[in-house]
């Protein structure tokens, strides 16, 4: 399995969606076919901002509980910018 945290983006909302899944393919359909009742279903134009590829699915729940718990635009923005960033968090969380 492919375990993997992903952050989403809407321009029209100006909102960041941070998530988790084993099946990454599966899951973004998933958003873009959203029921009224699900939070990216405000909007349709989540892109994929940014993806990390996690060993084992523990890892990629404390790096998405971690990055959630930052409640940071700009940290997000930065975990693009500076990958190093990324880097600290598979070797903390590994």
């Amino acid at each position: 399995m492919d375990y993997c945290v992903y952050i989403l983006h809407s321009a029209k909302l100006n909102r960041f969606y941070i998530g988790y899944t084993s099946d990454f393919e599966t899951r973004i359909e998933f958003h873009k076919n959203a029921a009224a009742h699900k939070y990216t279903s405000n909007a349709s134009d989540w892109i994929v901002f940014l993806k990390i590829l996690c060993k084992s699915k523990s890892q990629g729940l404390k790096i998405e509980k971690h990055i959630k718990k930052m409640k940071s635009t700009r940290y997000i923005e930065n975990l693009l910018k500076y990958p190093e960033i990324i880097l600290k968090l598979l070797e903390k969380y590994s």
